[in-house]
């Protein structure tokens, strides 16, 4: 049964009352807000202490999170204007799922002109799922034509933070660009750690069998951290070549390697990694065994999601 109009607006005032307790049970009344709510929303949010804001919006994120039932989506975008750089930052988290495009703009802007590192982050986050999308051919070629200059904007900056720079590579990696191509190589071949790990996890977004020679040559590498994100991105690749180096570090001396290479085999499918996996979840290794039970329910799933259910 839907909320009367003055009940929906008395939980908009009891949610920005700052000695209200925020449970869920308040703040799902939110969920779905029309039109004409959302502009009471507005008007009281702009009279909310920043604090309460703040408060307010981490939980909608964190409820959004936990209950798909829940939509946030026209407060999030709202929040987008919010004069508060935090407030900002956790509205753009909650649209991070959000598939409609019609918040790019808003996005690319933020990560050309806001000053905050943070909401330049999770904005830089937020364009990479629409690259994702553009890949696959769900948003236009205009909106397309925005991420994928946000984005390189943001990488191509000399001015860029080298974290920022790392995360703008990872977020346009999915576009099959040459130049994306050219800087995900070009990065790989960086002497600075954080760098070489960004073009190893765009290897995995980038989807590229070609690939696989790249990250072949750092299985050995004597960072662990390489060597994880190098499982990771082969079993994002998901091609049958991948399954011996996948072998090779399932056998690592680090754990997170080695689950992360069983995760993989579920990823890569196929007889080869399954009879692999279906080896590895005998191991008298709990950390193994429940590693490639689980990959192997993964596998199962990718074959026929509807046998979960059964």
């Amino acid at each position: 049964m839907q909320q009367g109009e003055y009940s929906v607006r008395a939980y908009i005032d009891k949610s920005l009352a700052p000695d209200q307790l925020l449970e869920k049970k308040l703040l799902e009344h939110l969920s779905g807000l029309g039109e004409s709510d959302l502009a009471v929303f507005q008007k009281a949010w702009s009279q909310a202490d920043v604090k309460r804001r703040r408060d307010v919006i981490s939980h909608m994120v964190s409820l959004a999170e936990e209950d798909n039932r829940l939509d946030f989506s026209a407060v999030f975008g709202f929040c987008l204007a919010d004069p508060d750089d935090k407030v900002k930052a956790e509205a753009i988290r909650g649209l991070e799922e959000e598939d409609e495009p019609r918040h790019i703009a808003t996005l690319a802007l933020l990560v050309k002109e806001n000053r905050s590192a943070d909401v330049r982050r999770a904005a830089v986050s937020a364009l990479g799922r629409f690259a994702m999308m553009a890949e696959t051919g769900n948003i236009s070629r205009d909106k397309t034509d925005q991420v994928y200059a946000a984005l390189m904007n943001v990488y191509e900056d000399d001015g860029t933070p080298l974290k920022l720079k790392a995360a703008s590579l990872e977020a346009v990696a999915p576009l099959n660009l040459p130049r994306v191509k050219q800087l995900i190589e070009s990065t790989f071949r960086s002497d600075d750690l954080q760098l070489k790990v960004s073009a190893i996890r765009a290897m995995g977004r980038n989807c590229n069998p070609d690939w696989l020679d790249f990250l072949g040559r750092e299985v050995h590498n004597e960072k662990a951290e390489v060597r994880y994100e190098v499982a990771v991105a082969i079993g994002e690749l998901c091609v049958d070549e991948g399954v011996p180096l996948l072998m090779e570090l399932v056998e690592d001396s680090d754990t997170r390697v080695q689950e992360a290479a069983i995760t993989g085999l579920g990823e890569v499918g196929g007889d080869e990694a399954k009879s692999i996996l279906t080896t590895l979840a005998q191991s008298p290794k709990p950390r193994i065994k429940r590693a490639a039970e689980a990959a192997i329910k993964e596998l199962e799933f990718c074959i026929d999601p509807l046998s979960m259910n059964m």
